[in-house]
């Protein structure tokens, strides 16, 4: 049980040190992993920056991913058998949602250059690892040296798929319990993080490298 995303980030923080030198950089998932992702960016002295993909949700059972979307790229699982029509429309739809996301939180600035780098990719915890499987997929055609995965909890059926996957170098997870319903079970403190909170988050850590943050939030 971790009391926050903070704590959690301080955890994996130090299971991450082994990987810190120049060429790294810590890859968020907003939005609720930014918290966790500026603690860790913090302690290795890497930059930080986001993942800006968006899954889409089986038509039927919209938590199901069935694939995800970035800004130029969209990837789906081998199983996919949905209607191109369907398809098209959420890929149309997300990819709008996402442009506003990078207009907010980049601020008109570009991604930063992923290639020859070591990439952390950091969420507050994951249920399946369907989205973050499409989300590395996504990543790993910007030609990184290495990428690995640095979550505080997940199930260990997600692990083990995340395990097998040939893009992922490394998985570091704190915590895998049996009995995992979601995410928000194993955190005292959870709630949702806004786009403000999260940029805020983002900027503190790319300016000063040293986050202080407001104890009055509730992050």
């Amino acid at each position: 049980m971790f009391k926050n995303r903070m704590e959690a980030g301080s955890q994996l923080a130090k299971e991450l040190l082994p990987y810190k030198h120049k060429s790294l950089v810590v890859l968020a998932i907003p939005r609720g992993g930014l918290p966790v992702a500026a603690i860790v960016a913090n302690t290795l002295n890497a930059p930080l920056d986001i993942v800006l993909t968006k899954k889409i949700g089986h038509p039927f059972q919209k938590e199901y991913a069935i694939g995800a979307v970035g800004l130029d790229d969209t990837f789906f699982l081998d199983t996919v058998t949905i209607p191109q029509e369907y398809i098209d429309a959420e890929t149309t739809r997300i990819r709008k949602i996402l442009k506003a996301r990078h207009e907010r939180y980049h601020k008109h600035r570009p991604p930063g250059n992923l290639k020859n780098k070591t990439v952390i990719i950091v969420d507050d915890g994951i249920a399946t690892g369907n989205t973050l499987l499409a989300t590395i997929a996504m990543v790993k055609k910007q030609c990184p040296a290495k990428i690995i995965v640095a979550i505080p909890v997940a199930p260990s059926s997600g692990i083990q798929l995340l395990k097998t996957n040939p893009n992922i170098d490394k998985v570091i997870c704190l915590l895998t319990p049996i009995n995992f319903r979601a995410v928000g079970q194993f955190y005292e403190d959870f709630p949702q993080v806004s786009d403000e909170e999260a940029i805020q988050w983002l900027e503190q850590a790319n300016t000063s490298r040293e986050i202080k943050p407001n104890t009055k939030r509730h992050i």
